[in-house]
């Protein structure tokens, strides 16, 4: 019961939040500070694992499949196909729900225990649209950017590990790189992004916003925002490679 408890207050949350603004241009103001704070921010980490990444994947891949039968384009495609279908948009979305989450929990939550939250609400505003739905639309637009610089510098990583190392010819990895290749996998990636945006602001919220006690309970607040995050994303992951690739 306590778990159908918590989905049924998790949407009545979202019906909140999606309630009529009071002033458009105060949530577009807000939206954009959000996307600072929670997007471009996040852009370092994103760059430093995804090269890194990358690389790992191609001198891997090539050590995996270290046989004359196979040619030798294969690292590039091998990495390509990684990289947009899962790793970039994946992989980097629950790294960001760590990082994103338990900042989203943390500053909804202190908000929660030093009672700033009611007294939005004693004022008439809508505190859980005021506080939720720009992180919501921040997030949503900002991350497929994210995914998108994740894809290319995963795939440059790659290229650059394995001419440098010697595991494969700049030509072969590039030519994999072209082989057989479908935008529609980009498009399949930014909606997983989406929806992987979603559900991390979402859910991080859901946890501060509803946190009871004092310091020691946001830091609990920002704990489960990722590992639950972590878990719905894993789930939505399977739903969604299912519809859109199947």
């Amino acid at each position: 019961m306590s778990v159908l408890f918590h989905i049924g207050r998790y949407f009545l949350l979202l019906r909140e939040t999606f309630g009529r603004p009071e002033r458009f241009s105060l949530y577009w103001s807000r939206t954009v500070e959000e996307m600072d704070l929670l997007g471009v921010k996040s852009l370092g980490i994103v760059a430093l694992l995804s090269a890194f990444m990358g690389a790992v994947i191609t001198i891997q891949t090539k050590t995996n499949i270290d046989s004359p039968l196979i040619q030798a384009w294969v690292v590039g495609f091998a990495t390509r196909q990684s990289t947009i279908l899962e790793f970039s948009p994946t992989v980097i979305s629950l790294i960001l729900a760590g990082k994103v989450g338990s900042n989203i929990a943390a500053e909804i939550g202190s908000m929660r225990v030093k009672e700033q939250i009611d007294a939005l609400d004693i004022m008439g505003v809508n505190s859980a649209g005021y506080l939720i739905l720009p992180k919501i639309a921040a997030t949503m637009l900002i991350n497929p950017f994210l995914i998108m610089i994740s894809m290319f510098l995963s795939i440059f990583g790659g290229w650059l590990a394995g001419v440098e190392t010697g595991v494969v010819v700049s030509e072969d990895f590039i030519q994999g790189i072209q082989a057989g290749f479908k935008p529609y996998h980009v498009v399949y990636a930014l909606v997983k992004t989406i929806v992987f945006a979603f559900i991390i602001t979402t859910i991080s919220a859901y946890q501060g916003y509803y946190t009871k006690g004092g310091t020691r309970e946001v830091g609990i607040s920002s704990t489960r925002a990722v590992v639950y995050s972590n878990v719905v994303i894993l789930f939505a992951n399977l739903v969604l490679t299912q519809a859109l690739l199947l």
